[in-house]
């Protein structure tokens, strides 16, 4: 059997087996050890009569403990403000006067398109996916001083920064990244020599789609004619004159965005990246194009 076969084989087995979970995780038959009495100095502290263990011997009290008293957190009614607050999506905070700066400071190119990759690659930013971080949520402080035309992608944007960037002729979209593709775009050299093909972006999860499909909010599924509207709307809002970005010099850098299963620009999914030869490689196989395309 060739080894192209042997793959495709491979390939249709893990299609069909189920996912490993912690819940279908078993030990063979006969691995586990029976618990034995242990033959050292504290081999038999153990609780019972007649056999007093060193745990018996503590006379500590329990955190919270005020003799006699009832704790402090049983006297009071919970009250779950916070419920939940470690499985939250966090946005890492860049003000407007922070991302001047950066520009002002050669920091950022403004002539090129601004994602995730150039933020941190500024070394001024650092986003850990370990701790639950899912981007950049750009803050209106400084929106007064900001005056670069630039075309940025971030994950959470208010509508004061919108209109900032907006009134200085500006493009702004807000975008999701999942885990395993902000891995890789925070830190495209470490990924790239790994080997690894470029992942698919996935589609955000059912409580954020509402937010990247509001035009509103600029999102990247929003429908771009409402898009349009919604950059007029807020400019009579905010009282200032919209910049035709169809007219403007700068319309090919302005007009750059990514597809929405897409992670780096330039480069599609499923392209493995070989920095040492400098090439790329791409999928030339029926059953990847077909993952990697569909949307």
């Amino acid at each position: 059997m060739s080894g192209v076969r042997k793959y495709n084989v491979a390939l249709e087995m893990l299609r069909t087996l189920p996912r490993v979970t912690i819940g279908n995780i078993r030990d063979n038959p006969g691995a586990r050890k029976k618990a034995q009495r242990g033959r050292a100095q504290h081999g038999g502290d153990k609780h019972g009569a007649g056999n007093k263990g060193s745990g018996q011997r503590q006379n500590f009290m329990r955190l919270g403990y005020e003799t006699g008293n009832n704790p402090f957190y049983l006297r009071f009614p919970m009250q779950p403000y916070y419920k939940g607050h470690h499985l939250r999506r966090q946005y890492q905070p860049l003000s407007l006067l922070q991302l001047q700066k950066m520009i002002d400071t050669n920091r950022i190119d403004p002539k090129q398109p601004i994602d995730l990759a150039a933020l941190c690659r500024s070394g001024l930013l650092a986003l850990h996916p370990d701790e639950r971080h899912y981007g950049i949520q750009l803050t209106d402080e400084g929106a007064d001083q900001f005056k670069s035309k630039i075309n940025i992608e971030v994950q959470w944007a208010p509508e004061p920064v919108i209109a900032a960037i907006e009134r200085n002729g500006g493009v702004i979209i807000t975008a999701f990244y999942d885990v395993v593709s902000l891995w890789a775009i925070i830190n495209p050299e470490k990924f790239f020599s790994k080997g690894q093909p470029i992942p698919r972006r996935m589609l955000p999860p059912a409580t954020a789609v509402d937010y990247y499909v509001d035009p509103v909010n600029r999102g990247y599924l929003a429908d771009p004619d409402k898009v349009s509207w919604e950059r007029f709307v807020l400019s009579q809002k905010y009282g200032y004159q919209l910049p035709v970005v169809e007219k403007d010099q700068d319309y090919s850098l302005l007009n750059q965005r990514k597809d929405p299963r897409q992670v780096f620009f330039g480069l599609e999914p499923g392209w493995v990246v070989n920095l040492r030869d400098r090439v790329i490689l791409k999928p030339t196989d029926a059953y990847l194009k077909q993952f990697y395309e569909q949307s």
